[in-house]
């Protein structure tokens, strides 16, 4: 679809762009989408379209955010006799996503740029949400994303992560994949919002805060924890902790995101 010697735009480092470029990759990511025929798809950052070639063939209606505004240009004339195909072009974190799908059901993909990855993951997870999401990341990301309580990667991120969806890990990208290579290894990472998520979204805000500071002092025993953070008296530390069957001497880095959820409301509603 690509004019011949039509040569693409430089890449722009200050972007982070790495283009993928293996074909058994972008069918793969294709597929961990799920998509089905007649479905709407978001891609963020499509770049020179390797990835799009792939999702215009099987999505009825495909809305495209790129802010490289000489790729931008190019994808509008590559894709210009295609009606169902759109390109938006800006920041993607600008852009209320679920505004340029309107009412129907969506689904979300992209590579996006290294630098702001865990902005962009929460980004998509604004209501109202995707049915899913499927990512092209740093694999240290997809790792902590999915970590379990008591591992090594789990932290901050995995837990404001899983309170609000389902994550998984759909295989690893070596750098060669790419054009440039980057330095690390990558991950396909899906993204299932939870159709109950465990926080309401008057919650969010204040939870993420929480866990953030409370990950601060990981290895510390939560009594501890609780009395920097919160400020509190060791004895309603204490007693916060008991009221939701926490032991004080348990440490945040080997709490379930069910029980950080727990804490943080009786610590909001004290007896």
């Amino acid at each position: 679809m690509t004019p011949a010697g039509d040569r693409p735009p430089p890449t722009l480092k200050r972007l982070g762009q790495h283009f993928l470029t293996d074909r058994r990759i972008l069918a793969q990511i294709v597929d961990a989408t799920g998509i089905a025929a007649g479905e709407t798809i978001v891609e963020i950052g499509p770049g020179r379209g390797a990835l799009t070639d792939l999702l215009v063939e099987r999505a009825s209606r495909l809305v495209m955010i790129e802010l490289d505004r000489a790729l931008a240009a190019r994808l509008r004339e590559r894709y210009a006799a295609l009606p169902h195909v759109e390109i938006v072009e800006g920041d993607v974190l600008d852009v209320p996503l679920a505004s340029l799908v309107g009412d129907a059901p969506w689904r979300l993909v992209g590579n996006v740029p290294y630098y702001i990855t865990t902005p962009i993951l929460f980004h998509a997870l604004a209501r109202p949400r995707p049915t899913c999401a499927v990512f092209l990341v740093q694999r240290e990301v997809a790792e902590r994303a999915c970590a379990a309580a008591g591992t090594d990667g789990y932290g901050a991120l995995s837990v404001n992560l899983q309170v609000l969806a389902s994550p998984s890990m759909r295989g690893i990208v070596k750098p060669g994949a790419f054009n440039p290579p980057p330095k690390v290894d990558s991950a396909i990472l899906r993204v299932d919002p939870l159709a109950d998520a465990l926080v309401t979204p008057d919650e969010e805000a204040a939870f993420s805060t929480f866990v953030v500071a409370t990950f601060g002092q990981r290895r510390k025993q939560l009594r501890r924890v609780l009395r920097s953070v919160r400020s509190l008296d060791p004895h309603v530390a204490e007693r916060a902790l008991a009221s939701v069957g926490i032991a004080p001497e348990a440490r945040p880095e080997n709490l379930e995101p069910s029980q950080f959820v727990s804490l943080f409301r009786a610590l909001a509603s004290p007896s």
